[in-house]
């Protein structure tokens, strides 16, 4: 063999050297699920919104590790998502994101789903599709136990309160009901409504049962105010039917999921839900 023969073959061999240890690299969890042949659901979620998600800094009572994260998230959403994950032959990926950040996740396809307690508006619809509910959620009031709007019989017995809700939610617009309302900026998370309300920075809160509900679990001095029929909060079926939203055209992934959501009561719903209220952080 001359020399350009044996440098030829040298270059060649060390090509094939370098290629197979690229193909080594890696180690991480994406990695290890894709040689295993199994598939990842990639789910995203807010990781602050109780009863719905949250985060803990173990996987104790079955908590799925959040992604890059050494926190575990879970709540009911995790334990739909689980169930849904299970029914695919899939392993569950977290994702924790903020609230306006979950759509753009979905559409850009960082996510598959966004599993983070949503309600099915027309708005949201315009940029992601939605299975069949996995919730549906009543709007009510949430304040403190020794405040006059505990009494309140009504939406019209409220009046005059200073108010607030969660950024980009339909319980936002919700307090344009209540008559002569001080209406306060929206607050980014659920943490934070509950912060304001307790510091005196408001009085009410306009939430939906679960999340009004895991909020006095956690905190004694707070109450969740219901209403009889015809005297609460005027809502429309979008308001109160909680979906997942999924990329726009991926009828593979809701038909898969549909299929679960679709076997499921009210009463399997609420069952996982007060699960879900009971074994919630409680609020330091």
């Amino acid at each position: 063999m001359n020399l350009k023969k044996f440098l030829k073959a040298a270059l060649c061999g060390a090509m094939v050297v370098a290629m197979a240890v690229t193909a080594g690299c890696g180690g991480g969890d994406g990695d290890k699920k894709a040689d295993s042949g199994k598939k990842v659901l990639k789910v995203g979620m807010e990781c602050a919104y109780a009863p719905y998600n949250w985060s803990q800094p173990s996987a104790d009572g079955g908590a799925v590790k959040i992604a890059g994260s050494n926190e575990y998230a879970y709540g009911y959403d995790v334990m739909i998502a689980k169930k849904l994950a299970d029914s695919m032959g899939a392993d569950l990926e977290i994702h924790k994101i903020e609230w306006d950040g979950l759509a753009p996740a979905v559409v850009s396809g960082k996510i598959d789903a966004a599993i983070a307690g949503m309600s099915i508006t027309s708005k949201r619809k315009e940029s992601v599709d939605f299975t069949k509910p996995y919730y549906y959620a009543t709007v009510v009031a949430l304040v403190k136990k020794d405040s006059p709007q505990a009494q309140a019989k009504s939406v019209a017995d409220l009046k005059g309160s200073i108010a607030t809700s969660q950024l980009n939610t339909i319980w936002y617009d919700q307090i344009d009901q209540v008559p002569d309302v001080k209406k306060l900026p929206a607050i980014d998370n659920v943490p934070g409504m509950i912060v304001a309300l307790k510091s005196g920075k408001c009085n009410l809160i306009v939430t939906d049962i679960p999340t009004a509900k895991a909020a006095a679990f956690a905190n004694p001095e707070l109450t969740m105010v219901t209403f009889p029929e015809g005297q609460g909060f005027k809502t429309s079926k979008e308001d109160v039917e909680i979906g997942i939203a999924i990329k726009k055209g991926n009828k593979e992934l809701a038909d898969a999921m549909n299929k679960v959501l679709g076997g499921m009561t009210d009463a399997d719903f609420n069952k996982i839900m007060d699960e879900a209220i009971k074994k919630q952080p409680l609020a330091k």
